[in-house]
C-alpha cells in the first residue's frame, strides 16, 4: 500500500502546497481522498490521471476539499475515462454533486454535442453517502469510516485503510478526537492535519483574534499532534493540511518530535510513502521509513 500526497495545503493559497488531496494505491485500486485545488495537475504528475481512478472519498464538504471536483470529472472524460466515477462522501454529497452538475449543464451539453467523444459514461457520477462505522471494499483495500470532530461541520470523517496487514489512517480535518485515536491505535502510518498556531498572527483587515481562535478550535494544534500519535502508538506520523502552508519547518519538527518518538514526516506535495517497501520518496530523495529515522524531506 502506498500514499501520494497530492496537496498538503489549506484554503490559504500557496504555490508550494496545493489544496487537500491524497492518493491511496492498493492492490487493484487507486483511491483519491478529497479533491482540493490543483488536484488534476498533481494526479497527472503522480502518474495516476483521473481517468484511472477507482473511487473518490470525501472527508467532508468544506470547499478546500472539493473545489476541483468538476475539473476532475471533465478532465477524466477528456483523458478517455469510460465509466462513472464512484464518489463516497458524507450526507449532503449527493445534493452537492447534483447541484454542481446542474450548474455546469449548459456548458457540458455544448461540449458533448460539439466534441462528439466516444463515451459520456465518465459524466455519469455514482454517489454513495456514507456514515461513521461503515466499511467499504475498494479493490484489495478495506476502508473503515471514522467520525471525527470538526464541529461546527456536522459530518466529518477520517478513514482507515487496511491491506495485507498494513494500516494507514487519514485524520481528515479534526480537533483532538478520541474516536480517531482509537481507530489509529498501532497503525503503520497516521496522516494528520496540523494547525501551527504561532504562525497565524492577527493581521488587521485579514484576521482578528476571534478569527484565529475560531479556526484553531476545529483543527489540531501543532503542540497536540505529537501527543495524539504517541497515545495511539502509531509507527509513523506524517503531517499535512498545513495551516498556514508556510511555516518554520525546523521548529515544527522539534515541537512534534518532543512528544512523538516514531518516524516523523512533514509531507510535501507529491511526496510518496510506500508502506510495503518502508520508504519515503520525494523527487530524487529516497529514505527508509523506520523508527524515528525520518524527520523531513527537503524541498
Amino acid at each position: 500500500m502506498e500514499i501520494v500526497f497530492l496537496g498538503t495545503g489549506c484554503p490559504v493559497v500557496s504555490t508550494e502546497r496545493y489544496g487537500p488531496a491524497q492518493l491511496v494505491l492498493g492492490q487493484g485500486a487507486k483511491v483519491l481522498v478529497d479533491c482540493g485545488s490543483g488536484v488534476t495537475q498533481r494526479l497527472l504528475a503522480a502518474g495516476a490521471p483521473g481517468r484511472d481512478l477507482d473511487a473518490l472519498l470525501l472527508t467532508h464538504l468544506h470547499s478546500d476539499h472539493l473545489v476541483d471536483l468538476y475539473q476532475l470529472i471533465v478532465s477524466s472524460w477528456h483523458q478517455g475515462r469510460d465509466r462513472p466515477l464512484p464518489i463516497y462522501g458524507p450526507p449532503g454529497t449527493r445534493r452537492y454533486v447534483e447541484g454542481l452538475m446542474a450548474l455546469w449543464e449548459p456548458e457540458l451539453s455544448l461540449r458533448i454535442a460539439h466534441e462528439k467523444r466516444p463515451s459520456i459514461e465518465a459524466l455519469k457520477i455514482a454517489v454513495t453517502e456514507i456514515a461513521a462505522g461503515q466499511s467499504l471494499s475498494l479493490g484489495g483495500l478495506a476502508v473503515q469510516v471514522v467520525e471525527v470532530d470538526h464541529q461546527p461541520v456536522r459530518h466529518a470523517f477520517g478513514f482507515v485503510f487496511e491491506e495485507k496487514g498494513e494500516r494507514l489512517v487519514l485524520s481528515g480535518d479534526t480537533r483532538r478526537c478520541a474516536a480517531l485515536v482509537a481507530a489509529a491505535r498501532g497503525a503503520d502510518l497516521l496522516v494528520h492535519e496540523v494547525f501551527i498556531h504561532r504562525e497565524m498572527p492577527v493581521i488587521p483587515g485579514v484576521r482578528s483574534a476571534e478569527t484565529v481562535a475560531s479556526v484553531a478550535s476545529y483543527h489540531t494544534l501543532s503542540d497536540e499532534v505529537g501527543k495524539i500519535a504517541a497515545e495511539a502508538g502509531v509507527k509513523a506520523l506524517a503531517l499535512t493540511h498545513f495551516v498556514p502552508p508556510a511555516c518554520d519547518r525546523a521548529a515544527l519538527l522539534a515541537e512534534v518530535a518532543a512528544d512523538f518518538g516514531g518516524a516523523l514526516i512533514l509531507a510535501e506535495d507529491l511526496l510518496r510513502i510506500d508502506l510495503t517497501a518502508r520508504r519515503v520518496a520525494y523527487g530524487s530523495a529516497v529514505l527508509a521509513l523506520g523508527g524515528g529515522d525520518v524527520t523531513a524531506v527537503s524541498r
